[in-house]
């Protein structure tokens, strides 16, 4: 099975900062016999560069914290981002939480205070739109029941 994967998760410093952010128990799923990991950083895949200033989505657009719209380069890199996975025949993604781009679920909520609201990030909802279940490295668990039941296969 071909899984998408934020590239950060997999330790690639990719991040906004300049880092990334590995998370161990996904680590144990890249030794999963039959699991294809394919990484994507949907705002490099966008345009950005890293390190960039940090954004979050405030209702359809995605600001910087200084006030820029990023909205564009970070559609671009979810439309990229699904186009990725459909030529590579992904069923699920794996994507960092909370993210303006990646979150599923929940996201920062644009006032840069922390605070989350529910929502999803721009290529959680393009992939999602495009037929993938989408996790994230906080429901390692949904993830695993997905792939006992063969979903996706």
């Amino acid at each position: 099975m071909e899984i998408l994967i934020s590239a950060c998760l997999l330790g690639l410093k990719c991040r906004y900062d300049g880092h990334s952010a590995p998370a161990p128990a996904v680590e144990e799923l890249l030794r999963r016999p039959g699991l294809h990991f394919v990484p994507v950083c949907p705002e490099q895949l966008g345009g950005l560069p890293t390190p960039r200033e940090s954004a979050e989505r405030v209702g359809e657009r995605i600001l910087t914290r200084s006030g820029a719209d990023v909205t564009a380069p970070y559609r671009r890199g979810a439309e990229g981002a699904a186009a990725l996975a459909a030529r590579l025949g992904c069923t699920c993604a794996l994507l960092k939480a909370r993210s303006p781009s990646c979150g599923s679920g929940r996201i920062y909520d644009g006032t840069f205070t922390g605070a989350l609201v529910p929502g999803d990030g721009v290529a959680a909802a393009a992939l999602k739109g495009a037929g993938l279940a989408v996790f994230d490295e906080e429901h390692l668990p949904e993830l695993l029941a997905y792939l006992e039941k063969g979903e996706g296969t």
